[in-house]
């Protein structure tokens, strides 16, 4: 694949730190329990794992959608269940969002006049429109809904630095303008915890690694004119948007790209922007989109493949010492059980890598 002009400078950055000892880019993890809702890990043997950090809330599939749309507003409450029923997790470990952002807040990233109409569901026709939620975009439902991913969304990454890895049952809302919502997206989630994080968590630098098979066009937008956040989105160079913005390093895929090829792709990006840019917090934009029976990805990943991309990512920023939060991103399939599955790579896999890297 041909490297881009923006590739081939980040390229040279990284083998300019190339040199950098790894000890100096890691830091430790925290594997104390961050809140009440662990307590009951505490009172097990000193010698027993303390439970990966997962961040839900009831309201991300309360709004109803008509019959047939296709955004899968369900699957969120579908992965919470299923990972309780399977066992792979206990209610114990399930972080809620303790509250939900004033628009006041929001300001850090959003257009005041944008979150005004939206909160008091007075939106225009033409961004109704964009967003593609139809008329129910100007419920209470769906603004308390949309605020709720917000708020998991900072919270999830706000665990995981404190242990070293989290993750959540929604998230990933990408396609979110400050001043526009677009494609199922109306607040910028990981735009808007990365802009947090930076003015209120004490971080001076944090990566969107963005691997839905859509360009996060609305966090590269959001996130251009801050040095703190380097956007890395790999994705069909086809599919939605149309008009692509630039991220700190974008990495455009042909249709049909398998497993192999694909996971080659993401190996040979990460390790050099985790080595030039070093991180301080990963937020992982893990959508599954990119299978091949997505009903609007146009790459050819399989089930293990899916398996594999959440094993190398984590695998790959937790060897290097940077904390790492997930989100589910995109995924579309009209069967809620089997899309669940898809997203529970995510989660199958930071369970895995969470007890291999003993946080």
């Amino acid at each position: 694949m041909l490297l881009s002009s923006l590739r081939r400078s980040c390229l040279r950055h990284m083998a300019a730190t190339a040199a950098t000892p790894r000890t100096a880019r890691c830091r430790t993890f925290s594997s104390s329990s961050s809140s009440s809702s662990s307590s009951s890990s505490s009172s097990s043997s000193s010698s027993a794992i303390p439970p990966l950090p997962v961040v839900h809330h009831p309201l991300y599939s309360a709004p109803q959608l008509p019959p047939g749309h296709r955004f899968p507003m369900q699957v969120f409450r579908v992965i919470h269940e299923r990972l309780l029923g399977q066992g792979l997790i206990n209610p114990s470990q399930v972080h809620v969002p303790p509250s939900l952002p004033s628009d006041e807040e929001l300001a850090l990233v959003h257009c005041p006049e944008y979150l005004a109409a939206f909160s008091s569901c007075t939106l225009d026709d033409q961004r109704v429109r964009r967003i593609g939620f139809g008329a129910v975009t100007r419920t209470p439902t769906l603004v308390d809904r949309t605020k709720s991913e917000v708020a998991g969304t900072l919270l999830t990454a706000q665990l995981a630095l404190k242990h070293g890895l989290a993750v959540s049952t929604a998230g990933g809302t990408h396609h979110a303008f400050a001043d526009a919502g677009s494609g199922f997206c109306i607040l910028n989630d990981l735009a808007y915890s990365a802009h947090w994080l930076l003015a209120h968590g004490g971080l001076q630098r944090v990566l969107i690694l963005d691997l839905d098979v859509h360009q996060g066009d609305g966090t590269a937008a959001m996130c251009a004119n801050s040095p703190g956040i380097f956007t890395l989105s790999v994705h069909a160079a086809s599919n939605f948007p149309a008009r692509k913005q630039t991220s700190s390093l974008d990495e455009p895929l042909p249709d049909g790209l398998q497993d192999d090829a694909y996971l080659a792709a993401v190996a040979e990006v990460l390790p050099g922007v985790l080595s030039s840019f070093r991180p301080q917090l990963v937020l992982y934009d893990a959508g599954v989109d990119i299978h091949v029976d997505d009903e609007l990805g146009r790459l050819a990943v399989s089930d293990a493949g899916l398996m594999r991309r959440e094993l190398l990512v984590l695998d790959t920023c937790l060897g290097a010492g940077v904390p790492v939060a997930g989100y589910v991103g995109g995924g579309y399939a009209r069967d809620l059980a089997v899309l669940a599955e898809r997203h529970m790579a995510l989660h199958r896999a930071a369970l895995r890598m969470w007890a291999d890297h003993g946080l």
